[in-house]
């Protein structure tokens, strides 16, 4: 049998054999209660997430982009209506956009944090926007309130930024209503696929729980349109067994990124991102203030798919987040966007790869895929 790679890109293995007994126990205590939707353990969740958030109403619901499209739905986004957001994300930010027959407008994302650029944000605000839908991509926090001050409702899309904070304030926590992910391999992750939107609005709120159950105010009335969005208890109960370990896990995850970069400088290999664009090195990410949350570690390279290829063959497992901007996707090509709108986020699919980040991570892994970057330029 061959030998396994000397860093794995994610491994789950780890966390579960420690938590297994606790999370087998949960499971047992929902298959004994014979309550598998909604119920006791997602309200006991909801709780314990609005008290990490810091909000005052959790909605369990049953992935991330469903939290995204409930979320619009409650603010009544429709055709017709515009909803600014980031090319530089995975697929579902855009799409459940359209599929509420609105239009998604992409504005650039900034250089250095590669997050949605207010000021770009600003130039494609109008009369039809009906939200700003800022990511807090790879678990860097973004400032919510540069966005606010366009006076349109945001969405906080912080599926990847449970954990990260800005001047303690919680990713999620600032918009009017914020949608974290607990799919598998986030920072806290599901058995599977699970969402939560959190706000500090108790009529967003109530119109969101009714939207998860058909739209139903209640049994068999249905107030408005909605769907089944609703949390399985089975998810919910996994979810509360990981959860008190959020803030040890981001710990693990920031620890891990400070040692990429202490050996990656004193391999001489940490340079600037114009430095890295001319194939000099590799930029690290911009940290930006506040606490990030490093569900992903994306270094930029130039010769980013060369470098890939090099540190597999030393058996680091690495992907790429992402490989194509949204507004290139043929899925949106009614758009009419062409390469070149967007440099910035397009500049960044080009030149990013993530690196191995999860807790569990040996720092041994982390010296080994250092040395692999160093060796690939010479070092």
């Amino acid at each position: 049998m061959p030998p396994g790679p000397t860093a794995p890109f994610f491994d789950l293995s780890a966390q579960h054999a420690a938590l297994r007994d606790e999370l087998l126990a949960a499971l047992a205590r929902v298959v004994d209660s014979s309550r598998f939707i909604l119920g006791e353990e997602v309200e006991a969740l909801e709780r314990e997430v609005a008290q990490v958030v810091g909000v005052e109403h959790a909605i369990g619901v049953s992935s991330g982009t469903d939290a995204l499209l409930a979320s619009l739905m409650a603010l009544g986004t429709g055709p017709g209506d515009e909803v600014v957001t980031t090319p530089l994300s995975f697929v579902a930010t855009a799409s459940v956009i359209a599929r509420l027959g609105a239009r998604p407008v992409f504005a650039d994302v900034e250089r250095g944090s590669l997050c949605l650029d207010p000021a770009r944000a600003a130039e494609v605000v109008r009369g039809a926007t009906r939200a700003i839908l800022p990511v807090h991509l790879f678990g860097r926090c973004v400032d919510v309130t540069a966005y606010a001050a366009l006076g349109v409702p945001v969405v906080e899309d912080a599926a990847q930024a449970l954990g990260a904070s800005l001047e303690g304030v919680s990713a999620g926590a600032r918009g009017a209503l914020g949608c974290f992910s607990f799919f598998p391999t986030k920072n806290v992750g599901a058995l599977g696929d699970a969402g939560m939107v959190v706000t500090a609005d108790a009529r967003l709120a109530r119109i969101t729980r009714e939207l998860r159950s058909q739209g139903q105010r209640a049994r068999h009335h249905a107030a408005v349109i909605g769907g089944n969005f609703r949390l399985d208890a089975l998810q919910a109960a996994a979810l509360r067994v990981k959860l008190p370990h959020l803030g040890a896990w981001t710990e693990a995850r920031r620890r891990n990124a400070r040692a990429y970069r202490a050996l990656l400088e004193q391999a001489g290999v940490a340079t600037s991102l114009e430095d890295a664009s001319r194939g000099h090195g590799v930029a690290l990410p911009d940290e930006g203030p506040g606490v990030h949350a490093f569900h992903q570690l994306v270094v930029r390279v130039a010769r980013r798919d060369e470098l890939q290829r090099a540190l597999s063959a030393a058996g680091v497992a690495t992907e790429v987040y992402y490989p194509r901007p949204l507004h290139l996707h043929d899925a949106f090509a009614s758009l009419g966007h062409r390469e070149g709108d967007f440099p910035e986020a397009e500049a960044a699919c080009r030149e990013g790869l993530a690196l191995p980040i999860f807790p569990e991570l040996p720092l041994a892994a982390i010296a080994a895929t250092c040395r692999a970057i160093a060796a690939f330029f010479g070092r």
